[in-house]
């Protein structure tokens, strides 16, 4: 089975948006040198929530991120992921003090075939292979728990879960790796609030704004005072306070029929052909309609204007092996297993 080309959702999914990002990422193995912000945010909250259903405290997840991001002194990225994670982890702590689930497993790995549903034969050129936030039971009943961090959470977010490939092919083949049954999803869905931290005022603004109060001033005097910088501990408690209401921290629960599965290995049989041919003829197109898709530019985008050009390779671009989510210390993985 090693031999077979190595599959993922991730792989799939970028497959289904573009082919040619496809290609960039899974066969010339390149990724952009520095990182999307968004997707290094989500991978830091993952991490905590891995420790905090782990069994580890509030305290040390903080901890965690104190030290994940270092430089936050000097670096205003780094300071506003640290204030938005340690508010988004002590809100989770409070509102989640004792779960109605059981924790089974966390980041757990499986691995398995691409089936032809309709001869049962299975492909001989890749295979798939994934890792699950976690596996939860209530009851008798095991089901996928999925975190999600998120810009906004509206109704047409929640109605979009139903479509999320990502889950009926988890639990389908969670269920022929480890031989339960997956009844559904708990969506664990943690909103990033908006909030910034007040920079406050320049004494160049402060003058212009004191200026322009004593010129509509009736008696030409002014209370006006210089806005400060708002303090870290100010706008943990602004953060603290947005944290305690309802929309910041919400779970769904999505159950997962049998017909679902189905579709699933259909749909997955299709891509898996279209990709071979694809292969086959070194013939990846782009997706132009997905350059710019969920409001920011394709990590390709340079590298597909420029035609691939080797100078932007060079400069812009580094090998990595893909399928990176899969390392894990498969000792401490296999220590939280409780089935």
């Amino acid at each position: 089975m090693s031999k077979r080309f190595l599959t993922t959702y991730s792989f799939w999914n970028s497959f289904r948006n573009c082919r040619k990002a496809c290609e960039w990422r899974y066969l010339e193995e390149l990724v952009p040198i520095s990182r999307d912000q968004a997707l290094s945010f989500g991978t830091l909250i993952h991490s905590c929530l891995e420790m905090w259903h782990g069994g580890s405290g509030l305290d040390a997840v903080l901890d965690f991120i104190d030290k994940s991001l270092p430089n936050r002194s000097q670096d205003e990225s780094q300071k506003s992921d640290w204030h938005l994670a340690t508010a988004m982890m002590t809100g989770y702590a409070a509102r989640y003090p004792v779960e109605e689930f059981e924790i089974v497993a966390l980041e757990k790995i499986f691995e398995g075939r691409i089936i032809n549903p309709a001869t049962g034969a299975c492909s001989r050129s890749l295979i798939i292979a994934g890792k699950v936030d976690g596996i939860v039971r209530i009851g008798r009943d095991y089901y996928i728990l999925e975190h999600k961090t998120a810009s906004q959470l509206d109704a047409d977010y929640l109605e979009r879960l139903w479509t999320d490939l990502q889950i009926s092919l988890y639990a389908h083949y969670v269920e022929q790796a480890f031989g339960i049954k997956i009844v559904g999803v708990i969506y664990n869905v943690l909103v990033k609030a908006k909030l910034q931290q007040s920079k406050g005022e320049t004494q160049a603004e402060f003058d212009t704004r004191r200026a322009e109060l004593l010129a509509k001033s009736k008696t030409g005097k002014t209370t006006a005072a210089r806005k400060l910088p708002e303090t870290d501990e100010t706008f943990q408690e602004r953060l603290a306070a947005k944290y305690a209401e309802p929309g910041m921290l919400h779970r769904e629960m999505l159950y997962i029929s049998r017909d679902q599965f189905d579709a699933m290995r259909a749909d997955l049989w299709e891509l898996a052909r279209q990709f071979l041919d694809c292969r086959r003829r070194g013939a990846f197109y782009r997706n132009t309609a997905f350059c710019f898709a969920n409001h920011r530019q394709c990590a390709y985008f340079p590298l597909c204007r420029a035609n691939g050009n080797e100078n932007v390779i060079a400069n812009f671009y580094e090998v990595k092996p893909p399928h990176e989510e899969l390392r894990s210390d498969d000792t401490a993985d296999q220590d939280k297993e409780t089935f």
